[in-house]
């Protein structure tokens, strides 16, 4: 019995939290209506007016296979949750540094399945692509860090359209902080 519920706890914890289900008072929305879940919380003052964000995210993990990148995802959830909570969607300007293994999360889906793989494996799919893409048409940047874009064997031209790069994450990150960005640490 012990080895039993022993393997049902490993089992729990190993997995992604992403395939687990959100309590139902978590929602998507109002910007983006297929990902970035919050949660309202409720008896907090409105945001001052004007409020305004500059708010930058390192990210430095890769998603798993065919699924979202909970970095990227944790960017929409910022945006939805402070728009629900009475901020102007226009005055909050997100900036998503990319690097490590994630840099592979802004690969088209080309790119992904030019790489290096063993045999008879099928091409991944990018799994973040489709919220990457929404995220740029809404205003969001994506920087690549050029190291590890080179540590990775990534071009510029294997990348998402509309993904940047910069020299470094700690170059991008700054800038960022020079232009009175913050640094979410998630």
């Amino acid at each position: 019995m012990f080895r039993y519920s022993l393997a049902v706890a490993a089992l729990a914890l190993a997995t992604p939290a992403a395939a687990q289900s959100l309590p139902e008072n978590f929602q998507t929305g109002p910007v983006f209506t297929d990902f970035g879940p919050h949660a309202p919380v409720a008896g907090l003052e409105r945001f001052p007016l004007p409020t305004e964000f500059r708010h930058s995210f390192d990210v430095a993990t890769r998603a798993d296979a065919g699924t979202r990148n909970r970095g990227f995802e944790s960017a929409a959830r910022f945006i939805n949750m402070h728009v629900a909570a009475g901020v102007d969607a226009g005055r909050i300007d997100t900036v998503v540094v990319v690097h490590g293994s994630a840099v592979l999360d802004l690969l088209t889906d080309d790119a992904l399945a030019a790489r290096p793989r063993a045999e008879g494996v099928e091409a991944p799919v990018n799994g973040s692509a489709a919220m990457v893409r929404t995220m740029l048409d809404h205003g969001v940047r994506f920087v690549v860090c050029g190291q590890s874009a080179a540590a990775q064997g990534v071009e510029r031209d294997d990348l998402i359209e509309g993904v940047e790069m910069a020299l470094s994450a700690m170059t991008a990150h700054a800038l960022l902080q020079q232009q009175g960005y913050t640094v979410n640490p998630f």
